[in-house]
């Protein structure tokens, strides 16, 4: 699993060049990794839990996942729904993310949050949450207005 970047490690968003020749700063992450990032619907469902809290423990993350996808409380989620959901985040979205910037993951604590370009993204997924699948945003939403309440 990839660790927190290296501050002192020239990324490849350095040399990055947009269509039209100009360089692109190197917070800026090009359009088709953002969209990429949140091409699965369980990363775009990892990334809305960055909208409603900045660090998550991967079985927290998993039980509220499993819970979203299953259309049930966290209280219903199965020891097995939740392991499933957690290898997943681990070996195949979890790292996605970490290559993106998305988010950083301390593996001695298996904690997630938000890296240098979740804002980014989460503005993406904002701005086309609903047209990618309106049920998933109305899950995350419905959920971040009922804790405020």
């Amino acid at each position: 699993m990839a660790g927190e970047p290296d501050p002192n490690e020239k990324t490849r968003f350095d040399t990055s060049t947009s269509p039209d020749g100009r360089s692109l700063p190197s917070d800026v992450l090009e359009i088709d990794p953002a969209y990429e990032a949140l091409g699965h619907p369980r990363r775009r469902y990892l990334c809305y839990t960055l909208l409603e809290d900045t660090e998550w423990s991967l079985t927290e993350l998993a039980t509220k996942i499993a819970a979203w996808e299953n259309d049930i409380p966290e209280n219903e989620v199965s020891d097995r729904k939740r392991e499933a959901v957690s290898v997943s985040l681990y070996h195949a979205h979890i790292p996605k993310l970490v290559d993106e910037g998305v988010v950083a993951f301390d593996d001695a604590r298996e904690t997630i949050r938000p890296a240098e370009h979740a804002e980014q993204v989460l503005t993406a997924l904002e701005g086309i949450g609903a047209s990618l699948d309106a049920n998933q945003e109305a899950h995350a939403r419905s959920e971040m207005h009922d804790q405020r309440n």
